[in-house]
């Protein structure tokens, strides 16, 4: 087996043409295309404005919904995931960046790849030209409080960065495609119960404040608890749809 460890980028998209560019772009980096190994998979689902033109040069696979029905974020996973060559699959949202892309890779080199962890996750903060005062306090909260989930063994991570083995991946069965919301937290979930979950606050990722503006962070704090309540205790979730903010 090689040295290097082949990785899967994969990132669902719907209508992302405003943000997608700015991760693409970091991701497509020559220096950092030469240094790693990974390929970049755009899972759509079903996307109507020039979310897949921009793609189409910046990536390696575009996967489409052949459906005729919606597609929720956890099904636009999964399918990306089954076209993935690597053996360690990276989920990224289409709104995130990475906080450094060289610092990510090498972290994941020297303390996930040959490590007995099983999934990797960091914190996630507000793209800093757009961060308040009020998104620095809810996120460090946020950050400290599934951090403390995965220490204490309950196993968290949000979908705007989740690491995981492709062997583990498809072990657990991917990603509840009956989770409209909270899939990231049920995955991680599942996972913690077959082994431990790495947890960085080195790494991180930013990502768009677009959902906080809209709604407010107590609306949107609601939610995510009503949803995670769901999860728990009825392996799905309480919305039967995700609504896109874009």
């Amino acid at each position: 087996m090689s040295d290097k460890l082949k990785y899967s980028i994969i990132i669902p998209t719907l209508n992302e043409e405003a943000l997608l560019p700015k991760l693409l772009n970091q991701l497509n980096d020559k220096k950092l295309r030469s240094s790693y190994e990974f390929e970049i998979i755009i899972s759509d689902g079903g996307s109507k404005d020039k979310t897949l033109e921009i793609s189409r040069n910046l990536v390696d696979k575009i996967i489409l919904n052949q459906d005729q029905v919606s597609q929720n974020i956890a099904a636009g996973r999964n399918i990306g995931a089954k076209s993935a060559s690597g053996e360690i699959l990276i989920f990224l949202n289409g709104d995130v960046i990475l906080n450094d892309a060289f610092y990510f890779f090498d972290y994941l080199e020297k303390h996930f790849n040959y490590s007995n962890y099983l999934a990797f996750t960091c914190d996630v903060w507000i793209y800093p030209e757009e961060e308040k005062f009020s998104d620095k306090i809810y996120h460090t909260i946020y950050n400290n409080y599934f951090g403390t989930l995965n220490y204490i063994g309950v196993g968290m991570g949000r979908g705007e960065c989740q690491v995981i083995r492709r062997d583990v991946f498809i072990e657990v069965g991917g990603y509840n495609e009956k989770c409209a919301a909270g899939e990231d937290f049920e995955l991680f979930k599942r996972i913690r119960k077959m082994g431990k979950i790495l947890f960085s606050k080195n790494v991180f990722v930013f990502e768009s404040p677009r959902r906080f503006r809209r709604f407010g962070y107590a609306k949107v704090t609601l939610s995510w608890m009503v949803n995670s309540f769901s999860v728990i205790f009825k392996k799905r979730s309480m919305l039967t749809e995700w609504e896109q903010v874009r």
